[in-house]
């Protein structure tokens, strides 16, 4: 029995998380396209961090949401050794997020804010991802890539780049994912 629990433990370590969506990376891209629009309208500051915030809500239940339907049609076990790696490496750069967030805006640097978002969006695509299908981290580099650029790009250009990443890019890297890996 000691052999046979080594054996399962030993091929869940090496077993992959699959169920990332690519429609659900799709549509979380076409509600950030909306997002950016509407941030980009927005009088206040705070009106632009609280668009940005519902985005990122709704982003998470989609993407959430999408990842369980596909898990279910492709019979992936949603707790496992490979989703909890999943999640445990996306969770730190997002609380990392979450707290620069605040104390930016509290400082009044907003203006770093879309460079961070996606900067720190894209580290924990890459850690959780190295847990999943390969494209995955692939995205989360061409979302670093993306923030570091933003974080030196004119400040006017946020609400373009934040719909270039979190819009453009996770509409790519979806169709990609949905061809290769299916949903």
């Amino acid at each position: 029995m000691d052999n046979l629990r080594f054996i399962r433990e030993t091929m869940e370590g090496a077993a992959r998380f699959t169920a990332v969506s690519g429609s659900g990376e799709i549509a979380v891209g076409l509600t950030a396209l909306g997002a950016a629009y509407l941030g980009s309208i927005q009088e206040s500051r705070a009106a632009w961090l609280a668009v940005w915030l519902c985005e990122a809500v709704v982003g998470a239940l989609v993407s959430i949401a999408a990842i369980v339907r596909k898990a279910r049609r492709t019979n992936v076990a949603l707790i496992s050794e490979p989703v909890r790696r999943f999640v445990l490496g996306l969770l730190p750069p997002f609380v990392a997020g979450g707290v620069l967030t605040a104390v930016l805006f509290w400082k009044g640097l907003f203006l770093f804010l879309p460079g961070l978002w996606l900067l720190l969006y894209g580290t924990g695509v890459v850690t959780g991802g190295s847990y999943s299908v390969r494209i995955v981290p692939v995205m989360g580099i061409a979302f670093m890539g993306l923030g570091g650029l933003t974080l030196l790009a004119p400040a006017t250009w946020g609400d373009a780049l934040l719909a270039a990443g979190f819009g453009g890019l996770h509409i790519v890297f979806g169709a990609i994912i949905a061809g290769r890996h299916g949903g």
